[in-house]
């Protein structure tokens, strides 16, 4: 039996208990480590360099196209937090930046995404031969800076990170439109292609501020839980929020067959014709023109959004206690109100 998680409120902009957060979370995070954000993307533009044409090109139309540079923020702020005075952390965030920006190319190749950001996807504008070869250019980028970082620790956790995301994504891949998929395998699928990466990305910080194994494991652990909620919102949104505001089509996941939690919460609850609906649309993948806005009122029916919310404020809430082992300071408040920030996002 699927554990059934109370209803939520999705867009709230608070958490219980929590003063109201919005974007303004990330926005103050961004502001505490303007400084080392700017060399962090002057290194990027630096090392997308490359004397084939086609690359540099490419590289342009991912940087115009935006992002919240959450990842690389979270290497910063955890290098900050934990009192280190050096600058391996830029190239570090760098370097989890390319990996990021690598799986994205990738995915939209095997998703056919023709949107990313609100804007035209690279392989859309590319092709996806030039989107698949520029990926792997990226991930070479990224394991060259882990080499000249000099630490095998670093290389041993952005290693294996990158390993794991590709593997979260194979998984995946097993479970579309596989309605045997359980809540156990779909976590186990955005813990690997998502939540890596952030647990990787804040694990190093610590690391580089040569801190204590106890430390380092609760930054691993934010970013775990943080990457875990931050993926159940995106899910959520691709059946409730503004496309524009988004940055891609909604309903990919449906048409895509994905058992994402939202749709793992309605073929739970669903019977009789409701149950065939989902046989049909997402086990066999035969859709209608109508079909999204009638799985959209079954998910409506059950508050399918606002209890994948609910699951996400629990992650929340875990991810925010891992860092009070550390001593109340702007950073780790800033921590603590970005990783609130990410069940009140709309995008």
């Amino acid at each position: 039996m699927r554990e059934v998680i109370p209803p939520g409120n999705l867009g709230r902009d608070k958490l219980d208990g929590a003063t109201p957060v919005t974007t303004d979370a990330l926005t103050r995070l961004t502001t505490l480590l303007e400084t080392e954000l700017l060399a962090t993307n002057h290194a990027i533009v630096a090392r997308m360099d490359s004397p084939v044409a086609l690359i540099p090109q490419l590289a342009a139309h991912l940087v115009a196209s935006g992002g919240k540079r959450l990842r690389p923020l979270l290497t910063l702020a955890t290098a900050r937090l934990c009192g280190y005075e050096g600058e391996r952390q830029v190239s570090l965030a760098a370097c989890v930046e390319f990996i990021h920006t690598a799986t994205l190319l990738h995915d939209d190749v095997v998703d056919e995404s023709v949107l990313r950001r609100g804007s035209a996807s690279a392989n859309a504008v590319f092709g996806n031969k030039a989107s698949v070869l520029v990926g792997d250019f990226l991930f070479a980028r990224a394991f060259q800076l882990m080499v000249d970082d000099g630490s095998l620790e670093v290389l041993r956790i952005l290693s294996a990170a990158s390993a794991t995301i590709a593997e979260g994504e194979v998984l995946q891949l097993t479970t579309q439109n596989d309605l045997e998929t359980t809540e156990q395998k779909y976590f186990d699928v955005i813990r690997g292609k998502t939540a890596a990466l952030f647990a990787a990305a804040c694990e190093v910080g610590g690391v580089i501020a040569e801190r204590a194994a106890a430390e380092c494991a609760a930054l691993r652990s934010y970013g775990m839980d943080l990457g875990m909620a931050f993926q159940l919102v995106d899910d959520a949104l691709d059946y409730s929020a503004d496309q524009a505001l988004l940055g891609k089509t909604i309903g990919d996941d449906f048409r895509e067959g994905k058992l994402t939690y939202p749709v793992l919460l309605s073929i739970a609850a669903a019977e009789g014709e409701e149950a065939e609906f989902w046989t049909r649309t997402i086990g066999r993948g035969e859709q209608t023109e109508t079909d999204l806005e009638t799985a959209l009122g079954f998910m409506r029916k059950i508050d399918a959004t606002g209890r994948s919310l609910a699951r996400a404020d629990a992650f929340v809430t875990s991810a925010c206690a891992a860092l009070e082992i550390f001593p109340d300071s702007p950073m780790r408040q800033a921590l603590m109100d970005v990783a609130r920030y990410t069940t009140a996002r709309r995008f």
